[in-house]
């Protein structure tokens, strides 16, 4: 180390911290792609991921950590968003913390990875999903576990053609085809902080775009 002074004098070799020394190192046949994470990181591709998310039950814990297996009317006062981890320790989350645990899991993939809230306004319970989606190898893929008729890794042509059939199968199975154009929207939106309320995590996602498919 010593012949490199620079990184000598700046370098941080307190005890306890440490490196490796590789050897015979070979290129993948075929090179992955991914984004770089600080410390140690796993990286999963999307079958890997499907199978842990296997682990994860349909359902919520609520701001008292109680946990519920379906959806009530406790749930727009007392849901709070799961951080990942947590969704793990817990093994429960409804679409909205699971896509946060997807999301994490995805994280090292160079996927262009978008998450996506399909809401339809009707002045009372305002049903909604959320969802990722992933490009890989020319496709566009709908990555889908908490809705659980539709699980599954879903390939498409294009984004539009994706979320097109995403929006008519919640018209038809959410909706039961009885719904009024204006009041269905789809966002895109962004990673949300978490330990947020349910209403609060609505707010979030209308900030984000709004698809229009003109």
């Amino acid at each position: 180390m010593k012949t490199n002074y620079p990184e000598y004098i700046c370098g941080d070799y307190r005890e306890g911290r440490y490196a490796w020394i590789l050897e015979d190192v070979e290129p993948l046949y075929k090179p992955i792609k991914a984004k770089g994470q600080l410390n140690i990181w796993n990286y999963y591709n999307e079958l890997e991921i499907m199978d842990l998310m296997n682990q994860i039950n349909y359902g919520w814990i609520d701001k008292y950590n109680n946990k519920h297996n379906v959806v009530d009317e406790s749930y727009s006062n007392n849901y709070v968003l799961e951080l990942p981890k947590e969704v793990i320790k817990n093994k429960i989350g409804v679409c909205w913390d699971q896509v946060e645990l997807e999301r994490y899991y995805f994280k090292g993939n160079d996927w262009n990875i978008k998450t996506y809230f399909v809401v339809y306004y009707d002045n009372a319970m305002c049903p909604s999903h959320t969802f990722l989606t992933f490009e890989k190898d020319n496709k566009v893929c709908w990555f889908e576990h908490s809705w659980q008729i539709f699980r599954g890794i879903h390939e498409y042509n294009s984004l539009k053609e994706l979320l097109l059939d995403v929006r008519d199968k919640f018209i038809k199975f959410e909706l039961n085809n009885k719904y009024e154009k204006e009041n269905l929207v789809i966002y895109e939106y962004r990673k949300p902080l978490f330990h947020i309320s349910a209403l609060e995590f609505y707010k979030h996602c209308e900030s984000g775009k709004m698809v229009e498919f003109n």
